[in-house]
C-alpha cells in the first residue's frame, strides 16, 4: 500500500521512479511506495511500457534523498525511503529565493511601455548618481534606454515628463527606498 501524499511525494513522481529503477537496486514496492504511484506503474515503468521518452530526475539532485538513504533501503527490502525535503518546502524554498532576488522578470502591457522613459528620467532626474545596473532592476528596462536618457539622445526625449516609478507601477517604494538609501 502507498503511503501517498501530495506533501510528501517527490517533486516529480514518473521521472524520480525512472532514476531509481535505472540507478538503484530498491524494489518496485520501494519505488512506489516512496513516488507514490502504484506497483503496476512501477512495473510498467520497468517494462518501458508507460514512460518511453521520458527522462529521470535525480532525488539526489533535487535533495530529496541522500545517498545513505538508498544505501540503507538498498540493504533491506522491508525499509521505506524517507523524503529528506518535501515538495512544499521545495517550493516555499524557490518562492524565498526568487522574493531575495529581487522580483525577477515582469511583464509590462504595451499601453504602459512608453511610460518606462518616464520613470527613467525621473530617476535620473532624483538621484543623478544612481547606477543603471539599478535603474534597470528597478524599471525593468534595458541598459541603451538608460544609456539615452541619461546622455540625453532618446529619440522621443522631447516628449518625456519625469514621473516616479512608483506611481506608475514600475517598483514598490520599500525598492525605491532601498537603492536609494545609499544616495
Amino acid at each position: 500500500m502507498s503511503l501517498y501524499s501530495p506533501s510528501t511525494a517527490p517533486l516529480m513522481p514518473k521521472a524520480t521512479a525512472i532514476w531509481l529503477i535505472e540507478n538503484t537496486t530498491l524494489t518496485f514496492q520501494q519505488i512506489a511506495d516512496f513516488c507514490g504511484i502504484h506497483l503496476l506503474e512501477v512495473q510498467a515503468i520497468a517494462n518501458e511500457e508507460s514512460s518511453q521518452g521520458m527522462m529521470g530526475a535525480s532525488p539526489l539532485a533535487m535533495g530529496q534523498l541522500t545517498q545513505e538513504e538508498i544505501e540503507r533501503c538498498e540493504k533491506n527490502p522491508h525499509e521505506k525511503l524517507k523524503i529528506q525535503t518535501s515538495l512544499s518546502e521545495i517550493l516555499l524554498n524557490a518562492k524565498t529565493k526568487k522574493q531575495d532576488s529581487g522580483r525577477g522578470s515582469r511583464y509590462t502591457p504595451r499601453a504602459r511601455r512608453g511610460e518606462r522613459p518616464d520613470a527613467i528620467a525621473w530617476l535620473l532626474k532624483q538621484y543623478p548618481s544612481i547606477s543603471d545596473a539599478d535603474v534597470i532592476k528597478l524599471v525593468g528596462t534595458t541598459k541603451a534606454t538608460v544609456i539615452a536618457l541619461r546622455n540625453r539622445t532618446h529619440w522621443n526625449m522631447t516628449n518625456i515628463k519625469p514621473k516616479s516609478p512608483v506611481v506608475l507601477g514600475f517598483c514598490t517604494q520599500e525598492e525605491l527606498d532601498k537603492i536609494s538609501k545609499d544616495f
